[in-house]
């Protein structure tokens, strides 16, 4: 690819297409997000956004994929706080497309910082390629119980 057109959706969508193809087995998540643990010793999960069924933010689901060697398939990923900087670097270019919001990246900083105020906490990356496939983890679950209509099973 010699040139890539950040500033244009026409633009995102090659390099969408670029980055994917050089993931083997990609497939693009119907769903996917970052989580946070919460800050007490309770399992809870939160979630800065969550990409959603029907959503068409493919390109920072194969940002973060590329990042973790990650095909797309349903999964839950450890994420460490230096992965996820590198995920927000390599996503930063998109912001110069201003006709489009960029969720994730506001997101990923987000959680980005309040990771980093409190190391005790972990993240995750969730992956969700079909709705059918079983429920992964406990972030998963509270993943996928967030969509609309949609009580996941754990």
């Amino acid at each position: 690819m010699s040139e890539l057109d950040w500033s244009t959706p026409e633009g995102l969508a090659a390099i969408k297409d670029h980055l994917a193809a050089q993931v083997e087995g990609w497939r693009p998540p119907v769903a996917h997000a970052v989580g946070l643990s919460s800050a007490s010793s309770s399992a809870e999960w939160g979630f800065a956004h969550v990409n959603v069924p029907g959503g068409r933010h493919e390109l920072p689901a194969v940002v973060l994929a590329t990042i973790l060697g990650h095909d797309g398939s349903t999964a839950t990923l450890d994420l460490t706080t230096a992965q996820l900087a590198a995920a927000v670097e390599s996503l930063a270019p998109a912001e110069a497309c201003t006709s489009l919001d960029h969720p994730n990246l506001a997101a990923w900083r987000e959680v980005l910082a309040d990771a980093g105020s409190n190391p005790a906490r972990s993240l995750v990356a969730v992956f969700v390629a079909d709705l059918d496939d079983p429920v992964a983890s406990q972030a998963d679950g509270a993943m996928r119980a967030t969509f609309e209509g949609h009580a996941p099973t754990l």
